[in-house]
């Protein structure tokens, strides 16, 4: 490049074909422009800037951590400020050795570390951060902490083994939600186990003989996954809540173990037809204790498979392809408190919420709209007010006020 070019001014805006004409020499030499510097991307910072991630950075250099014996409970939070990049091989050092429950949420740490000395930790969560794989929870003496460990979550990561959590035999609660894990491992000998949450995953296979030995499971949650079949379910004899929704289900069966435990069934978003709704083992069964039944977005066309379960109270099928008001008589005889019946073609009837409550007499609450209470006072629909029940509570308080001050005017007066 000559010295006069050296010397023109940096280009203030770029032509279409992203050359300029040069003036000096007849218009015969052109100068390309340079590229956009990659610093004018960079938000505050240079182009030499480490990323996030690669900053080291230990919990002690971002919140004052208390050695103190009285202190059982550590808890930060990445999203209040600096995030934590490394939990620190000597983690144990900064903490107090009577340490029940630590919690590094949201946060950029990769590897599980500095936990072997943690010889009272009951609770560890490592919600959202970028760890791959389940380490250090059998470092320390008698298989320390893992063996002491009440409650794990460690959702929000990239596991892709869960076989470790063998390692914590008296967990009852377990939280491995949005990794990447595609088979269910290392449960069969946490007898203590009341809830295990594994939705958002890769799973295909509801794995007998590592559900088996669940005998004390109240919950268990699988949605989003690739499951095709709900197995597995025989010896969960005391299993009150099931969520299998966002699968590959077409069918609802396997549930003998349940009839008289099961409270809440969860199957949205499934393929799952009125035939694949009455099989035997499934919702043809006399469920005692089944309150609150979820089956939106299905293939559905109409009630038939619920009108034998008495113990219903809320049923939600919205999004279905239910018809008309005859395909919904079947249910007419339950009790039903709250149904949701919106996104189905018999939503489209005329009179629509008044002939439903006609039909079932029970109901306080037709899709998201409330019937009486609020509903008497201009706040009925859920939807209208953001469906917050706190704030249409509010609102019920503020119509209270408003009645009552005319009142104590003509007290006064």
């Amino acid at each position: 490049m000559s010295s006069d070019d050296q010397k023109e001014p940096p280009t203030a805006s770029v032509q279409a074909d992203n050359t300029i004409a040069s003036d000096d020499e007849n218009n015969k030499k052109q100068a390309v422009l340079s590229p956009l510097p990659l610093e004018w991307t960079k938000m505050g910072g240079t182009i030499d800037d480490p990323s996030p991630v690669d900053i080291v950075r230990y919990p002690w250099e971002v919140m004052e951590i208390s050695p103190n014996p009285e202190e059982t409970h550590l808890t930060i939070v990445g999203t209040a400020g600096q995030k934590i990049t490394r939990m620190g091989s000597n983690l144990k050092d900064y903490v107090s050795p009577n340490l029940t429950h630590l919690v590094f949420r949201s946060h950029l740490i990769r590897t599980m570390e500095g936990l072997a000395g943690m010889k009272n930790l009951e609770l560890l969560e490592l919600y959202d951060n970028m760890i791959d794989e389940l380490q250090d929870l059998d470092g320390g003496e008698g298989g320390l902490p893992g063996a002491g460990l009440k409650v794990l979550d460690i959702s929000y990561n990239v596991i892709r083994d869960m076989t470790p959590v063998s390692l914590c035999p008296n967990l009852t609660e377990l939280y491995i939600a949005q990794n990447k894990i595609k088979s269910i491992s290392g449960l069969r000998h946490l007898k203590n186990l009341r809830k295990i949450d594994l939705g958002a995953n890769r799973i295909r296979v509801m794995e007998e003989e590592e559900l088996s030995g669940l005998e004390n499971l109240e919950e268990l949650w699988l949605g989003k996954n690739k499951i095709e079949k709900i197995a597995g379910l025989s010896k969960l004899t005391k299993l009150r809540r099931l969520d299998v929704q966002s699968n590959r289900l077409t069918k609802i069966e396997n549930l003998a173990a349940q009839v008289d435990t099961l409270e809440e069934l969860y199957l949205a978003h499934n393929g799952i037809d009125n035939e694949g709704a009455k099989c035997e083992t499934g919702l043809a069964l006399p469920f005692t204790k089944l309150d609150t039944l979820d089956l939106s977005r299905n293939r559905l066309t109409d009630t038939s498979p619920f009108a034998h379960l008495k113990s219903l109270s809320e049923l939600w099928i919205s999004g279905n392809d239910i018809k008309a008001f005859e395909d919904v008589e079947p249910i007419a005889g339950l009790e039903l408190e709250g149904i949701y019946l919106e996104y189905n073609p018999v939503d489209k009837e005329f009179e629509y919420r008044k002939k439903l409550k006609e039909m079932i007499p029970s109901l306080n609450q037709i899709d998201a709209n409330l019937i009486g209470g609020l509903a008497q006072h201009g706040y009925g629909s859920a939807r209208s007010s953001g469906g917050n029940l706190v704030e249409r509570m509010r609102q019920l308080q503020d119509v209270v006020i408003q009645k009552a001050v005319p009142e104590t005017s003509e007290e006064n007066d």
